[in-house]
């Protein structure tokens, strides 16, 4: 097995929205704001060649929508799917499976594209089947008015009229031991329903692909949980269970979100789970 950081862009939110209720002077500690209150965030999603598979965990916003919408994420920087995947010798078409921890716009609008003539839409890698669960699919396609607008139908229902929608079965817990792709799966529903964390077994290591149960290394400490959490509160447990879980059996934490940290490990302290250690994924997925 061999795994690759797919960078596919960077992005800015408010930094109050990524922290709730958490006061503007702790969240600056880790995660310093702009003049518009805004936040450095990434788009990073991981490719994991196995066998004759090729997995693209997460595929980004996408470059699809408005110039007005793209507008409210102040992009920066020059990263870009193809070209992250090129550099690792492969292409979009090379893509077998596509996992989608869930179907918010920037987990998933890459998953999607404009067809040639720009009159309607396709998937983005052709050859790819489109993984996610029953449960969230009816969450995202009959969504409730508080992410409506993170449910985008263009994003999602082009998937499902390719023919390669295909869905991972909930075990009866949270945490089934080994999926339909080969890794395991933590369910979580705080952030929305039925989320799901990939927990991949590489070279004895456990890499813990973090989506929205952690979205940045400034998040570990429990009450930091982002307003966009539909259940608060449930989060706060799942991010228990999970870090606990991660500290005692030395998970690596990749980051979906954090544009400076893209791999920590973390460790058990009197004030409860912190960072340990912080790796570029590059450097850490290629010597591991």
């Amino acid at each position: 097995m061999k795994l690759y950081p797919i960078e596919t862009g960077n992005f800015k939110l408010d930094g109050g929205a990524m922290f709730g209720v958490v006061p503007k002077s702790l969240w600056t500690k880790t995660n310093p704001a702009d003049a518009n209150n805004q936040i450095d965030l990434a788009a990073r999603c991981l490719l994991v060649e196995d066998g004759n598979r090729l997995i693209l965990i997460d595929t980004g916003m996408g470059n699809k929508q408005s110039d007005k919408f793209f507008s409210y994420y102040a992009l920066w920087g020059n990263h870009d799917t193809d070209k992250s995947l090129a550099k690792y010798g492969f292409h979009r078409d090379d893509v077998t499976d596509v996992f989608m921890t869930h179907l918010h716009f920037d987990h998933c609008g890459g998953s999607v594209v404009w067809n040639k003539e720009h009159t309607g839409y396709e998937v983005a890698f052709k050859n790819a089947n489109y993984w996610t669960n029953e449960n969230h699919w009816e969450w995202a396609t009959k969504p409730n008015a508080r992410e409506k607008a993170s449910f985008l139908p263009e994003n999602i229902l082009p998937i499902q009229e390719s023919g390669r929608l295909k869905f991972i079965e909930r075990p009866d817990g949270d945490l089934l031991e080994k999926s339909e792709l080969g890794f395991g799966i933590f369910f979580a529903d705080g952030h929305t329903e039925k989320q799901m964390i990939p927990l991949i077994n590489f070279n004895g290591k456990t890499i813990a692909f973090m989506a929205d149960l952690l979205p940045t290394a400034g998040h570990l400490p429990l009450p930091y949980v982002m307003g966009y959490d539909t259940r608060p509160l449930l989060t706060l447990d799942e991010k228990a269970k999970f870090l606990n879980m991660a500290a005692e059996n030395n998970f690596c934490l990749f980051l979906e979100h954090d544009a400076h940290n893209e791999i920590i490990t973390v460790e058990q302290t009197e004030k409860g789970v912190r960072l340990q250690e912080i790796f570029t994924a590059e450097d850490f997925l290629m010597k591991c």
